[in-house]
């Protein structure tokens, strides 16, 4: 199958080589990360053809009996000459037992660049990040954006274009299906949730109770964009008669987290300038995961926040919700010493809406970007709210914020 470019992430890669990291990309299964590092395998052998390049991918066969910590040192110390510009590139590094014991050892010798792939972040943020600490950097790989759902899709820009990016989601394996073959499209995304569910979750964390376990993750794919404490879902669950502890529905949904299924995002006082604590809301990394699991329930306007989210995610910022005394702004986003504040609806169709999406925006007195954004197919901002950009969700998602 032809590769297709995503150049965001290549060049980020090309930008962080050779300036003393190890370079993680992480991110839920399926979301393309082998494929970002075969196309910087790629980039090398265009841009630095007198560089050494070791590849191991532990999906392929040959790379089967490296499985080991001392197996990976020595495969790639054979083929890494000392003083050379070496790259040694690993997909599902996590396969190999005690793997960062041979990455501590190539950058204590610098004998390499390692660029390496994981899909579960409790491996990352336990393992490296007490044995690897200060000697990497993690490089986040996102579902598609709507641009390249467009470009992976060989569709045009359009309302319809849109809609099946809101329905399939952004998961490049389903570019060799047609949005309207459903039925294929939705065994694709039980495959790649149950792959999730058994290898990021079940046998990593030893959960026994599956089922309890999935009743509580599609509480949350029900719920995606509202408040859920420990105590919502202990309530949930025992009105379904299924006794849960508190600790146990919130290991549960640490896991969610570190596999990158669902992803918690606090809550900001925007006067007080400090993160709050608990009842955060949860969006997927794919919106089509998302879908899968709850059918054709759930409101449009959540999933339309799950895509913004993610955009703005994509595109760097640190995002959580707004709190304000008379409301709530849906994201607050921050890079660096940018912010810029996103209200999500689905239409302007009363005054009402406007008033509630307009008004809280209003209410926030600095001059960084505000934005609300719908499926009006007419935009436009109203005068008795200057300074709040009023943008088609379309537009928005090809805007570079």
């Amino acid at each position: 199958m032809e590769l297709l470019p995503r150049p965001q992430y290549t060049e980020k890669i090309a930008d962080l080589i050779n300036r003393g990291m190890m370079l993680i990309l992480v991110g839920q299964r399926r979301v393309g990360k082998s494929k970002v590092l075969e196309l910087f395998k790629n980039w090398l052998n265009q841009n630095r053809p007198k560089a050494n390049i070791v590849y191991i991918n532990k999906e392929y066969q040959e790379f089967q009996n490296i499985a080991t910590a001392e197996q990976l040192y020595d495969y790639a110390v054979d083929r890494l000459p000392e003083d050379g510009e070496n790259y040694l590139l690993i997909d599902e590094v996590q396969d190999i037992e005690n793997y960062e014991n041979a990455l501590r050892s190539f950058h204590a010798e610098n004998r390499c660049q390692v660029i390496a792939t994981g899909s579960n972040a409790y491996i990352f943020s336990s393992e490296l990040g007490t044995r690897l600490s200060g000697r990497y950097i993690e490089i986040k790989i996102y579902n598609l954006s709507y641009l390249e759902f467009l470009r992976f899709h060989n569709m045009e820009d359009s309302d319809q274009a849109l809609i099946h990016y809101l329905i399939m989601g952004g998961l490049p394996g389903l570019r060799t299906f047609k949005p309207d073959e459903k039925s294929q499209i939705n065994d694709y995304l039980e495959g790649v949730y149950n792959t999730i569910l058994v290898k990021d979750i079940v046998s990593r964390e030893k959960v026994r109770n599956i089922t309890q376990l999935e009743n509580i993750i599609r509480f949350v794919a029900d719920n995606i964009g509202k408040p859920i404490s420990v105590t919502n879902i202990v309530r949930y669950m025992t009105s379904k008669n299924e006794k849960i502890s508190d600790e146990t529905v919130s290991n549960y949904l640490k896991y969610l987290r570190d596999a990158f299924l669902a992803i918690p995002i606090k809550r900001f006082d925007i006067h007080g300038k400090m993160l709050l604590e608990p009842n955060n809301k949860f969006y997927f990394s794919d919106h089509g995961i998302r879908n899968y699991l709850c059918g054709s329930r759930g409101s449009i306007e959540k999933i339309m926040e799950n895509v913004v989210w993610n955009q703005l995610r994509r595109q760097g910022f640190e995002v959580s919700i707004g709190l304000l005394r008379a409301g709530e702004i849906d994201f607050v986003a921050t890079k660096a010493d940018k912010r810029i504040y996103v209200q999500v609806a689905y239409l302007l169709a009363s005054d009402d809406t406007i008033k509630r999406e307009f008004g809280n925006l209003a209410a926030i007195k600095d001059n960084y970007p505000k934005f609300v954004v719908s499926l009006d197919p007419i935009c436009g901002g109203f005068s008795e709210y200057p300074g709040i950009e009023h943008v088609n969700l379309r537009d928005f998602l090809k805007m570079d914020l």
